[in-house]
């Protein structure tokens, strides 16, 4: 089925308000065979004639009203439309979608995300939970426009991947304990064990850790959500491993945070894909970078 051209229900817009052919073309700018040919081809479409002539001035028949009235709104909606991607193309409104870990997200993007909402008030970012692994296979896909990812990660064909932030893995421990002022594999690996789940990038780090000082321990649970394990320390159910961001606030007085010997660190990227950045995608790079530490 043949679609019905915007520019002449324009043209149908523009006789019914001015009331003449010759009117309606010089408003348009158009010839006046050309107002005719729009005219004509729109009856051809619907069937039916949609002006009629009275006293000399050109009136929508019936038919026409109703195609006038819908047609008001359908050049309105195309406007907005318009409107609305031009704003998104000069990065002051639009969508961006981010992956990043609970961790991340619950101590790294809100701080972002305030002062993106204080700069640019219409960019909408979405956010997804994924690991680093799932963050990457989406950004490939196209379903993601930024992610947070643990690093180091292989180079990805299409993907740019930059070092964004480095901080310090902590030793969290009930505040009952008997603590050393530094923390080591074989005397954390003979406590109780909260440690995050294996299929992360830091349960890796952690072992290597444990495993460069002779240690293979077990832990009691596995978590991937690093508010949850650090409630279970508290509680007294054992000690953990994750990292300190430098923006987060102390922990729960009941629990203890020491530094480890040797010293660990979990490094984070940002990954996007290659090539041209969308506006609005660009400023959340920007104010991302913002925030990272050496």
């Amino acid at each position: 089925m043949r679609e019905i051209s915007l520019d002449r229900l324009r043209t149908l817009v523009a006789i019914a308000d001015l009331g003449s052919f010759a009117d309606a073309a010089r408003a348009l700018h158009l010839a006046p065979p050309t107002v005719s040919l729009h005219i004509a081809d729109l009856e051809a479409r619907v069937g039916a004639p949609l002006l009629s002539r009275k006293r000399g001035q050109v009136r929508p028949s019936a038919i026409g009203e109703t195609l006038v009235e819908r047609a008001r709104r359908l050049l309105s909606d195309a406007e907005q439309a318009l409107d609305d991607v031009q704003r998104q193309v000069q990065g002051l409104s639009g969508r961006v979608r981010l992956g990043a870990s609970t961790g991340a997200i619950a101590h790294l993007l809100p701080q972002a995300l305030e002062a993106l909402g204080q700069r640019h008030p219409d960019i909408d970012v979405q956010i997804a939970v994924l690991t680093s692994q799932e963050a990457l296979t989406r950004l490939v896909e196209g379903t993601l426009d930024v992610g947070l990812v643990a690093l180091p990660q292989s180079s990805a064909a299409g993907l740019v991947i930059q070092p964004w932030r480095r901080d310090p893995v902590m030793a969290f421990m009930p505040a009952h304990w008997p603590c050393p002022a530094r923390v080591t594999p074989s005397w954390l690996a003979a406590r109780p064990l909260i440690l995050n789940d294996a299929n992360t990038r830091l349960s890796r780090l952690t072992t290597e850790w444990f495993a460069a000082g002779g240690q293979h321990p077990t832990p009691r649970i596995q978590l991937n959500y690093n508010d949850a394990i650090k409630s279970l320390v508290a509680a007294g159910y054992g000690a953990t491993l994750l990292p300190h961001e430098a923006s987060t606030p102390l922990p729960d007085p009941r629990v203890v945070m020491r530094p480890l010997r040797p010293a660990l660190w979990r490094q984070l990227g940002i990954a996007r894909r290659a090539g041209d950045i969308e506006r609005p995608t660009q400023h959340v790079l920007d104010i991302l970078r913002s925030l990272s530490f050496a």
